[in-house]
Parts: C-alpha cells; structure tokens; sequence
C-alpha cells in the first residue's frame, strides 16, 4: 500500500513492535497493522481506500493504453487492422466442434527445463495452461509464469517482422546476408565466428550446435545465463570427476535440513517437490505422521514460510553453517558457526534418527562447498541413493565460456560475428562488462528473440522468435524425461524457432521446423511419435541414477574466508518476471509475490532492526553501493529477513515494452560481478526522498479476527479440534431462508498446512476467468481486480516469526449477507449452493461488497476491456470463450468455476448420469501444485470434500457471523521439535 510509503512522516517504532510481540500468540500481517498506524487505518477504513482522499482521477491516455493492450484490450489498435468478415469452414476438420475445446500435450520451458502441460484450445485458438498430470515434472499442477503463457502468445508489443538496422526488412533478405555468412564461414571453418546461446536442455538443439561446431571447427560457442546456479556441477566435478546434478525425494524423507534451499519455490523440479513435500505433512488423524523441516536461510523465502524451524542468517555465514553440520555429523570439533548450538545438536540428532530417510539440501545459489557438505552429509547418513539421487546433468553443454569471455574474444578482434539466440545480455550482462561497447564493434549481430528488447535494438538484424506455443522443439525436465513441445497455433508473425535458425547457419535456408525435431528422433516410429505427442512425455527417458561415492575430504572443497565488515547483498530471481523477460506480462507485473504482496515493482528488503540502525522506513529511498558500483532502491522492512543484509530482485528496470515502462523498480543487474548471488562489503546510505512501493498486504484486512487457526503435531493429537479453542461458537438458528438441494451442493476445503503460498491458484483463476489486470495506479488505490487472494498473516516475535498463507475465495455462503440486500437481484442463490453473480442486472450499488465480511468482491471502476469488435486484434485470443467479459460498473466474485461445473453437468446429462465425484475441478484446484484445495458435492456421503470437511481440525472462516460458507479450512499443523518448540503452540489467530 503507496498510501503509506508515500508518507515518510509516518515512521514505525521498530522496539516498541517487538517487545509488543515478543510474548507471542497475536497475528498479524505488516508492521503498519500492528503498529495501529493511522495511515493505516484510514486505508481499510474506506471500502475502497484512498478514494476519501483523491478524487477519481482521469487515467492517462498513456497509461490506459498500455496497459490495455497488454490486458488484451485496446493496444493493438496501431499495429491491428481492423476486423473483417469472416467465412465459415468448407470442410470442417473432423476432431473440431464448434464451441467445444480441444486440449493437446506439450511442455513449457523454465529457465531452459521442461514443465509438461496440457493446453485448451477453441476453434486453433490456444486459452489455458494445465499441468500434464503424467509428465515429472508438473504432476498436473502449474505456476504463475505457465499460466500467463496465453497472454505472451497474444501480446501485441511482440516482435512481427524481421528488422535490418532497425528497419522492417523481409525474411528473403535475411537469408540473403545468411548465405553470404554461411559461405564466408565455410571458407574461414567458422573463423570469427560465435554463437551465444542461453539454458537449454534440448537434445535437438545440442545436437545441431554439435553439428556446427563439426562443420565450422573454429566456430566458438559461448552460453549466457544470467539465473545459471552453477555450483551443483562444480561440486559434483570436484567430488565425482563428472557433471551430475541432485534430484531430492521428499516423498522419503522424515527429517529435512535445507541450507539456503527454496525448492518450493525456484528449480525446474519445485512442482513436483511441492507436491511430494505436501504429501508427507498430510495429517488427518492424530495418528498420522509428519516430516519436519528445519531451513537456514538468508532471505525470506516461501520455503522457510513452511518450515517448522527457520533461522535466518547473513548470505556469508551460509558456509560457516555447513562446515558446522558437517563437522557435527563426522564427529569432528568446530563451530556450528551461526546457528545456535542448541539447534545444531537437535537438528543432528533428527537427522541421525532418520537414518537413511534424512535429506539436507543445498541452495541452488550457495557455493561447491555446500553444496558438497550436502552430498557428503547424505552419504554419512545412508541417504544417498533413497532420498537423494544423482543424474547425469541434463543442462550440461560444453562451452567455449561465458558472457565475460566471449566480449574479451571481441575485444581482442577474434571474433567479429554473433548470433545470440534468445539472450538478451544488454540488460542481463554482469555489472562492469561493457557488452553495449563489444557488440558495437561487431561487424555482424544477429538477434534472435521474442521480442524488440534492449539487444535486439543494438543489432543489425533482429529475427522474430516463435512463442513456444508456436514452436516444434524437445526438452528434458530436472530429472532428465524428456518431452516435445508441439504448436498450438500457426505462428503469428511468420517468426521462426532456434531449430529453424542453426539450420540456416548450416546451409539449410528451407529447413521445415516438424523434420528438423524428427530428424533427431528417427529411432521413434509413427506410431511412438504419436504416443509421445499425446502422453507429453516419453516414455522411460529419466536419467538413470548414478552410484557415487562421496570423498571423505570433500575433494579439498574448502569454505570462503571470513567477509569482513559491511552489508551482505542477497541477489533473487523475481518469482514472475526472472530476469526481466516476462517484464511485458501485465498478469505477473499485477501478481503479488509471495511474502511482500509488492505489484508492479520492487523494493530492497531490509529487516525490522537494519532498518532501525539505518533510521529508515518502508519507501524511503536508499542508495546501495558495491564493488564501485551503486544502485537506488525503496526500502521495504520484512519481518524475519536476515539483519545486515539487503535483498536485491532481478527482472525490473526495464524501458522496453509498453507494460514493462508501466512498472517502477531498479535493476539489480547494475550492482552484479559475474554470475555470484551474493555480495559482501556493500555500503548502505539513505536518501531524503521516498518512492513508491505499491503493496496489496493491507487490502481486504479482517479486523484481527480469527482467521488462521494453526497447532503444532502434538497439540493437534492431544487436542484434535483446536481450532475450536477459543473460538466463538456457531449460532445454530438464522432468520434466513433454508435452501433445498435436491442435485448437488458444492463445496470446498482448503489445506492450509499444504498451502505454501506460491499464488498459482489466483494467477490460475485470472487466465480461466478473464480477468483484468488494472495497473499501478487502480491498484495503489486497491482495485486490483483478483477473484481469489492468498493472505500471508505472521505471528510471534518480529525478528523471527511464523508465516501463514490463507487463499480467500468466495465463501459461498448458505446464508449471504450479499444476497438480502441487492435492490436489483443480481446476487441470486443458486439451486446448488452458488452464490451467483448476475451481470446484466447488476447497476453498482456495491451493497453486497459492503455486506461481506470475507472481502471477496471486486468492484469494476473502469473498463479494463474492450466490447468494440473493430477494435479486435491478436490480444483477445487468450479470453476464455465460456467466461463472459465484464464491463465497467459491474461487481466480480469468485463463481467456483460455474462454467466448468455447466460443462460437466451437461456432459452426465447426455450421458444419464450422476456428476462424478472429482470430475468437476476448479481452476484454483487444478492449479495447485500441493493439493491444498478440494472440491465436490457435499451430497455426496463418499466425496473427498465432505472426507475433508469430516477432518477434526475443519473449520469456517468467522462461523460465529452464522453465514456458513460453504468454503472451509483445514487448520494449519506444524512438526516443531518439542525440546525447541515454544509453549502454547495451538492457538489461533
């Protein structure tokens, strides 16, 4: 919320907060709430806060019309010609019917990995991301950048014609000049000649890179990956003599000790180490077992949020900690360096009692040192080869080197020609490498990419890229299966894939993109091809595990020497935008991360008593310097963040595409050596000026009621109903009407001890329901349009608290306070339990949005999409078809997905049927890669939901209102470990 970071008057008693929360049990979720600041509470006192303050402004004409275009609205209005009259098919393909989808398997590339999906398609029209529930690495499940894969399909900022210093040119020119390149290149073997290529797992791609390489023998490759975490392969080359890389089975694992780790959060792996994690913390009976997580980390993280056990420590002092545990685990005397000793020798005793059931794991960011403290902790312990593998890395690619030694081959004028394919180093680039300076004195760069981005403009001839839902290609996942990535739709500006673009660099000039991915798979006939297209994976392609044996030295690995005085500086990956290239995606920009719930921005994170030392507050702008470079930032405090360490994010700062200008932030890029995650010796110094950083965490406040209800396993056995504890009880009468269900009667339970947060449920619920992102300025003002929040509420002592995540659909209420009071009916009770929003009668009164305590409707202020068909163009493909698209004035709520619940109704009709249990799936719960949400007819004796809902720890939000929502909750259970744990653990928020 701006309202506050706008007003530096406005400062927060850091020692007055915690001395306030030291004696725990009170649950809050920033520091403005419980600081009962006043711009606070003038924030939430206002349905819709800010308006009592700011009249309703004029958006800019600007603004508007970015932002529109990138909402699938208004701006492709200059680059669209307008729509004309369309003819019918004259011979209808057989497999299409009008109305009805399609859905076809294919996978999505994350940072250069495979993610399996299952697409929905209308008439050749691609809609919606699934996970395909048979491939590894998504198990059904998705992620917010999956989910916005529709939207960059159809963005119209897209590059659409190939340039020549700038210019459109056509494509037979390009080739033109490649032929002439080609020939030189025959001649010289390649000399001068690179390639810059980013992660890729593709074995096609490997393969054509290999060729070339054969046919131009001085050709060089170089690879640019500015999220590369290369110390896994470094330490496994140190230990082992060969590139192999971890994969983890939390499935097997008791005892997890992460050092530095968010693999629920980052990795090519983490859907599908969500869901084995959330898997073995199921508990439903006091019987049930759990596994317990302690987690070292040095930024906050979704995965220290689910830990039972966190301690957050300075980047530097991550080493110091493993030589300690590995110390503790071999028997040998040494410090256990920052972690409390009494938490050393608990943790190591739960390890030891795993046995082989133990897994430690190292942060993809940390050092080889840690990395090999990881891999030699496993092996002492048993575990190496149950709850730890290795496999034959499936990203390893031999490189001549990296960005840095490509740029001094250029400068020593060994290489005059670059093809770069997909990268986009002038905004990646490490700070102090002058890449702009190299590449200018290139004779010939060609860029190859989605878009017009900050290389393309410097090159001399830039290539349309195909989207991946466009492309023929192959890719492996983290664990090595490997999967085809089939269009699903015609390229919408003739661009042309990797695959089309070496082939062109060999003498290929009409390669044809389907024969250049079967050309490399030739020992796969019709019918396997077939098979591997419709399963989405092959079959039998993981990696082999491969038997090891850790050396009892670690292979000379030593840790760093002691950093010395100063601000450690923590690097991340946007969870949304990465590094920058999904800048462009109003849906992520709009999307709150995580534990922040900062949108269209970011900040540097500081902790509660760094901030204090520095006397500075959330907005306040602060000037971060290292290694001779410095950046300007907004300070944000985040309570539990590691004390004299800032946090830096990736993905911001960029000018380039209409969406990306929206958006306000720094780019860390400038302040980054190398490829390190971590710096030591920065310098912090506060400006006297603010900036702002616009957050969602204090809209739609409850009041302080109680909203999370959580215990520790064994409270949850000694008490299994402890959300009762404390709670006001139900009333049992109401002067509502009851309804009859003579069909079904929906409903829903949400796990909160599986719910981690990750938010692929709300950007889930955007791409299914057609929802419109708003922009900064409407959600400064808290419009922000999202059907479904996650609330991240803390609890216990500022410096270090719990975290907990509650997704807030609607209720759907048996006894709507929304419903009594519409003068116009457009909130209607449904014949099977939905609380129904009916938009053409709907006038605005925004009475009912008044009337609900859960804070779950959206009022529409402004017409985010366009109704005009002349102004049709690529960016209303992506709308969903069965999902009316609303205009101004109207109110929006959650609808349980009521057009999948229409589909599947209507299929059991056709067919005499019941409604099977499970067959209608929302798209929260589709999304979810945890299994958090569970939804069915409550009708139904035998359907998981009322199994759910029969849970002792099952409860209703705010049941003493008497509204009984047809939503409820599972109690959140934590598996502290009781000679560390706190007393009083069942409580509830």
């Amino acid at each position: 919320m701006s309202a506050i970071a706008d007003r530096p008057g406005s400062a927060i008693d850091i020692e007055a907060l915690r001395k306030r929360l030291a004696h725990g049990g009170e649950m809050w979720r920033s520091l403005d709430e419980i600081a009962g600041a006043a711009d606070f509470r003038r924030f939430v006192e206002a349905e819709f806060p800010a308006i009592a303050e700011r009249l309703p402004a004029k958006p800019n004409r600007r603004t508007l019309l970015k932002l529109m275009g990138a909402s699938l609205s208004l701006a492709g209005l200059a680059a669209c010609s307008r729509a004309e009259n369309i003819v019918p098919y004259v011979r209808q393909p057989e497999i299409l019917v009008p109305g009805k989808p399609v859905y076809y398997a294919t996978t999505l590339s994350s940072d250069g990995f495979g993610i399996g999906a299952i697409v929905e398609s209308h008439e050749g029209r691609p809609t919606k991301i699934e996970g395909n529930p048979d491939h590894p690495a998504s198990r059904g499940a998705t992620d917010a950048v999956m989910q916005a894969a529709v939207l960059t399909l159809f963005d119209p900022d897209r590059s659409r014609t190939p340039l020549k210093d700038g210019q459109p040119a056509s494509y037979g020119d390009f080739l033109k000049t490649m032929t002439g390149l080609v020939s030189r290149w025959t001649a010289s073997q390649g000399q001068g000649g690179a390639l810059l290529v980013e992660a890729t797992t593709s074995p096609t791609l490997a393969a054509q890179l290999d060729a070339l390489r054969t046919r131009y023998p001085r050709l060089k490759l170089y690879r640019h990956d500015p999220l590369a975490m290369p110390a896994a392969m470094e330490a496994s080359r140190a230990l082992f003599g060969s590139a192999l890389t971890p994969i983890y089975r939390f499935d097997r694992a008791d005892a997890i000790v992460s050092l530095d780790a968010d693999f629920l959060g980052e990795g090519p792996g983490r859907l599908a180490y969500a869901r084995d994690f959330a898997a073995r913390r199921r508990v439903r009976d006091p019987s049930d077992r759990m596994s317990r997580l302690y987690a070292v980390e040095s930024t906050p993280t979704i995965t220290g949020a689910a830990a039972d056990h966190r301690l957050a420590i300075k980047p530097s002092d991550v080493e110091a900690v493993a030589a300690g545990l590995n110390a503790a685990l071999t028997g040998q005397t040494g410090a256990s360096g920052s972690i409390d000793q009494a938490l050393m020798t608990v943790l190591v005793d739960d390890l030891k009692a795993a046995g082989r059931d133990a897994l430690v794991i190292a942060g993809a960011q940390q050092s080889a040192f840690v990395h090999a403290v990881a891999l030699a902790a496993s092996a002492k312990l048993g575990a190496l080869g149950n709850t730890v593998e290795l496999i034959e890395a499936p990203d390893a690619l031999h490189v001549d080197g990296d960005l840095e030694a490509m740029c001094q081959a250029i400068g020593h004028e060994a290489i005059d020609t670059v093809v770069a394919l997909g990268a986009n180093p002038l905004h990646t680039a490490p700070a102090g490498l002058d890449v702009r300076k190299a590449f200018s004195s290139l004779k010939l760069l060609v860029h190859h990419g989605l878009y017009r981005d900050e290389t393309a403009f410097l090159a001399h001839w830039h290539v349309p890229a195909t989207h991946e839902l466009e492309s023929w290609s192959d890719i492996r996942a983290y664990d090595g299966s490997t999967s085809l990535v089939q269009p699903l739709i015609k390229p919408l500006y003739d661009g042309k894939s990797a695959h089309q673009l070496l082939a062109v660099l060999g003498g290929g000039f009409e390669a044809d993109p389907l024969s250049l991915i079967r050309q490399h798979w030739t020992q796969l006939d019709d019918d396997a091809w077939r098979k591997a297209l419709r399963d989405g994976v092959m079959a039998d392609s993981a990696a082999k595990p491969v038997s090891v044996t850790v050396p009892p030295d670690l292979a000379g690995l030593k840790s760093a020497a002691k950093a010395g005085n100063g601000i450690d500086i923590r690097f991340v990956a946007d969870p949304w935008l990465r590094d920058g290239r999904f800048a462009n995606a109003s849906w992520l920009q709009e999307l709150p991360r995580p534990l922040t719930k900062i949108v269209w921005g970011n900040a540097a994170l500081v902790s509660p008593a760094t901030a204090k030392r520095l006397k500075i507050g959330n907005g306040e702008v602060v000037n971060v310097a290292s290694n001779g470079a410095d950046v300007d930032a907004p300070a944000w405090i985040v309570p539990g963040h590691p004390d004299e360490t800032i946090t830096l994010s990736f993905g911001f700062g960029r000018k380039v595409g209409s969406v990306a200008a929206l958006s306000q932030g720094y780019d860390a890029f400038h302040l980054r050596r190398g490829s390190e995650w971590f710096a030591t010796g920065a310098a912090i110094a506060p400006r006297k000026n603010s900036m702002r950083v616009i957050t969602t965490q204090h809209h739609q406040a409850m009041e302080g009621r109680a909203i999370v209800r959580h215990a520790s396993l064994d409270a949850f056995r000694q008490n299994p109903d402890f959300v009762r504890k404390n709670a006001p009880p139900a009333p049992t009468e109401s002067l509502y009407p009851d309804w009859p269900y003579d069909q079904e009667a929906w409903a829903m339970a949400i796990d909160l001890s599986a719910c981690i947060g990750c938010m692929a449920c709300v950007s889930a619920c955007q791409a299914e329901n057609n929802i419109a992102p708003v922009g900064p300025e409407e959600c400064e003002r808290g419009h922000e349009m999202h059907w479904l929040r996650v609330d991240r509420y803390y609890a216990g002592p500022l410096d270090a608290p719990d975290t907990f995540f509650q997704p807030v659909p609607c209720m759907h209420c048996e006894k709507a306070p929304c419903e009594v009071v519409c003068p116009v009916n457009a909130t209607v009770h449904t014949h099977d339990g939905l609380n129904a929003q009916v938009y053409n009668r709907c006038i605005g009164t925004r009475y009912c949005s008044q009337n609900c305590p859960y804070k779950v409707r959206r009022f529409n202020f402004l017409d985010h999409q366009s109704f005009d068909k002349d102004d049709a163009g690529p960016e209303q493909g992506a709308h969903n078809p069965n999902v009316s698209i609303r205009s101004r004035g109207v109110m929006e709520k959650c609808t349980y997905c009521v057009q999948r619940i229409s589909a599947k109704r209507i299929q059991a009709q056709i067919e005499n049927r019941d409604i099977a249990d499970g067959e209608v799936v929302t798209a929260c719960q589709q999304a979810c890669p945890t299994q958090a949400i569970t939804f069915g007819d409550r009708n139904k004796k035998d359907a998981k939901v009322v199994r759910e809902k029969s849970a002792p720890q099952n409860y209703a939000l705010l049941e003493e209102l008497n509204t009984r929502p047809r939503t409820t909750y599972l109690g959140k259970i934590s598996n502290p470990n009781g000679k560390l744990a706190k007393p009083g653990e069942a409580t509830d928020g």
